[in-house]
């Protein structure tokens, strides 16, 4: 007879692995292989999905103050320049809620990167 290898470990270890699997169809849910490469690959995606979607908001919000921007006559690198020579130190994510939620507050902030920027 031969000898056991791993015994309750390797169980488990497959165990963890197929828990992961479920949701997969066919297969990738059943047969150990085929669940391995996909929970690999799953791994793979969610690493760097996560990095993408931090870009993707990034984007959105560049494209909000754009255009909230333009409808105060300035375009987008002008106004990002005008907030630096007025040292006014908002992140792009606070510059598009206040975009959409307080467009009155927007408007002064505007106008101080004009002011700043002339």
């Amino acid at each position: 007879m031969p000898r056991a290898q791993k015994g309750a470990a390797r169980r488990q270890a497959k165990n963890r692995v197929f828990k992961l699997a479920k949701g997969n169809r066919g297969a990738r849910r059943t047969q150990w292989r085929k669940a391995q490469e996909a929970v690999t690959r799953a791994g793979v995606y969610a690493y760097r999905d996560r990095r993408n979607i931090k870009r993707d908001y990034r984007a959105l919000w560049i494209t909000r103050i754009s255009a909230a921007a333009k409808m105060r006559g300035l375009n987008y690198s002008q106004l990002i320049h005008g907030l630096k020579l007025a040292n006014i130190t908002l992140n792009r994510k606070m510059l598009s809620e206040i975009a959409i939620h307080d467009p009155e507050d927007f408007d002064a902030i505007v106008e101080q990167a004009k002011a700043a920027s002339a």
